[in-house]
């Protein structure tokens, strides 16, 4: 039997991890991250897509993102594919990298994206031993960017929407979207589907 068909709806945001295969590390080091940002320029150049939301850990990343031109297979073959490439080139590794295909589910409406993204950005504090102290110290997550209010180099990022989404509706509280995510307390088995409960474990 095939695969099944991806759905892919423009105007969507999705919520996409991708972990190595064994849960072996994808990242050992700095050099390691920046080649994976390197991959997703590369990527963007081709198939231009926004990202509002990223962290990426030792043995998986998280990105929230919408792809209006391309279908998102397209634009995740291409990132992972690359990234792939840098890293086999790096270590002489023979073998799969990832896992399996990446993880994606629909995220439509305001206060799934704050929740999804919050959870994206509490990501190094919800490991067995925190990776920081704070969210905004973690190099590899988005997160410092909306709590620094600092433009990133990379145009796929999007720092505006979120915030914008609790300035558009005030019934919503917090009342800025840094503490939004500071207080943030997720219920795994309420809120994150089977597929994203694996990432953590």
């Amino acid at each position: 039997m095939g695969r099944m068909r991806r759905i892919w709806q423009p105007e969507i945001y999705y919520h996409v991890t991708m972990r190595g295969n064994n849960r072996q590390n994808i990242f050992l080091n700095d050099g390691d991250f920046a080649l994976f940002f390197r991959a997703l320029d590369y990527t963007y150049a081709k198939y231009p897509f926004t990202i509002i939301a990223y962290c990426l850990m030792n043995n998986h990343y998280h990105l929230l993102i919408r792809s209006p031109v391309e279908p998102l297979s397209n634009v995740m073959a291409i990132l992972n594919k690359r990234y792939s490439e840098f890293y086999k080139r790096k270590y002489n590794y023979f073998g799969q990298l990832y896992e399996t295909r990446y993880y994606a589910s629909m995220v439509s409406d305001p206060i799934s994206l704050l929740n999804v993204s919050s959870y994206i950005h509490q990501n190094p504090l919800n490991t067995t031993r925190e990776l920081v102290g704070k969210m905004e110290d973690y190099s590899y997550s988005s997160y410092k960017y909306y709590y620094h209010q600092i433009k990133s180099a990379h145009p796929f990022l999007n720092t505006d929407l979120l915030p914008s989404l609790i300035a558009s509706y005030p019934e919503i509280q917090p009342p800025d979207y840094c503490t939004y995510c500071e207080n943030f307390r997720i219920h795994l088995e309420e809120k994150i589907s089977p597929l994203h409960q694996l990432m953590l474990t």
